[in-house]
C-alpha cells in the first residue's frame, strides 16, 4: 500500500509545461479555424444573396418576353446577343432624356451642396458665436424629422415658387445640405490647423480667401467623398422627381423605367434591360473611385 506521502507526491506532480502548451495551441487552432470557416461562410452568404437578383435581372434583360414568362428565373437566355430589350429601353423609355435631366440635377445639385456644406462646416468650425450650438443641433433636429410629414409643405412651397413640372424644382430640393455631409467636412476642418487661417489674415487675406484659396484646397478628400454619396443619392431617387417633374420629357434615369409599367402589362425583360443600363455608370464610376470613398471616410473619422 502507498503511504500518504507517496499520495501526496502523485496528486502534486503537474503537466509537464510543455504539453499544457501543445494543448492551448491547439485549441487556438481550432477556434481560429471555427472563427475563419464562420466568417467566409457569412460573407459567401451576403455576397450570394446581392449577387443573384443582379444575375437574374442580367439574364432576362437578354430575354424575349416568350422566354421571360415560360422559363426558369436561373435559365440563362438563349441568345446572349438579343439587344432588342436595350433598343426598346432607350427609345420607349425615354432614357436618352433621362441621363440628360439626370446630369443637369447632379451638377447643380452637387455643385450648390459642396458651396453650402463647405460654407456651413467653415462658420461652425472656425467662428466661435453665441448661437453656434443652436445651429449644430438644427442640423441635427432637421435629420431628425421624417422627410415623408413635411412633404404637403413642400410641395406647397414648390407649387407657390411656381417650379412643379420643372427641372429646376429638383435641383433646389437636392441643394439642402444633409447632416453626412457637414459633419464629414467639420472632421476634415477640426484636422486643418487654425495657425494657416491666423497666417493667413496676418497677410492681408480676408476670411472668403482663407476659406478659398486655404480651407477649400485641403477639403478635397472629403469633397471627392461627399460628391459621391450625393450623386448616388440623387442618380438613385425616384420619389422626388416622379413627384415634382410628372411631365413627359422631364423625367430622370430612375423614373424612365417607369414608363414601361401599364395598367394592363408590365414589359419586365426591357424593364430588366433598362435597369442594367442604369447600373453600368455606378458602376464603373465605382469602380474607378472606390480608393477614394474608403479613404475619405476612414480619414473623416479618424480625424
Amino acid at each position: 500500500m502507498k503511504s500518504k506521502s507517496d499520495s501526496v507526491l502523485t496528486l502534486s506532480n503537474p503537466v509537464p509545461h510543455g504539453q499544457n502548451i501543445f494543448a492551448k495551441r491547439s485549441i487556438n487552432q481550432r477556434s481560429n479555424v471555427v472563427t475563419s470557416i464562420l466568417k467566409y461562410l457569412s460573407l459567401i452568404i451576403g455576397s450570394a444573396a446581392i449577387l443573384l437578383p443582379l444575375v437574374v435581372i442580367f439574364m432576362a434583360s437578354f430575354k424575349t418576353e416568350q422566354e421571360f414568362y415560360n422559363t426558369p428565373v436561373f435559365s440563362p437566355p438563349s441568345n446572349f446577343l438579343n439587344f432588342q430589350n436595350f433598343s426598346d429601353a432607350f427609345t420607349g423609355g425615354l432614357m436618352v432624356q433621362g441621363f440628360a435631366n439626370t446630369t443637369i440635377i447632379l451638377v447643380f445639385s452637387c455643385a450648390g451642396t459642396i458651396l453650402i456644406g463647405t460654407m456651413t462646416a467653415y462658420v461652425l468650425s472656425r467662428f466661435n458665436f453665441r448661437i453656434n450650438a443652436v445651429v449644430s443641433g438644427l442640423f441635427l433636429l432637421a435629420a431628425l424629422i421624417p422627410g415623408v410629414s413635411t412633404q404637403v409643405a413642400t410641395f406647397q412651397i414648390i407649387s407657390a415658387l411656381g417650379l412643379f413640372n420643372k427641372i429646376g424644382s429638383n435641383i433646389i430640393l437636392n441643394l439642402g445640405t444633409d447632416v453626412i455631409s457637414v459633419y464629414i467636412f467639420l472632421q476634415f476642418l477640426n484636422g486643418i490647423p487654425r495657425e494657416l487661417d491666423e497666417a493667413a489674415l496676418i497677410d492681408g487675406a480676408s476670411f472668403l480667401d482663407v476659406y478659398w484659396r486655404i480651407i477649400l484646397p485641403l477639403l478635397m478628400p472629403a469633397i471627392a467623398t461627399v460628391l459621391i454619396i450625393k450623386g448616388v443619392a440623387i442618380y438613385n431617387d425616384f420619389y422626388t422627381p416622379f413627384l415634382y417633374m410628372p411631365g413627359k420629357g422631364l423625367g430622370t434615369i430612375s423614373t424612365s423605367l417607369f414608363r414601361f409599367i401599364g395598367p394592363y402589362n408590365a414589359h419586365w425583360e426591357v424593364i430588366c434591360a433598362g435597369v442594367v443600363i442604369t447600373i453600368m455608370p455606378t458602376l464603373i464610376i465605382f469602380l474607378f473611385l472606390q480608393k477614394y470613398i474608403y479613404n475619405g471616410l476612414t480619414q473623416g473619422a479618424v480625424k
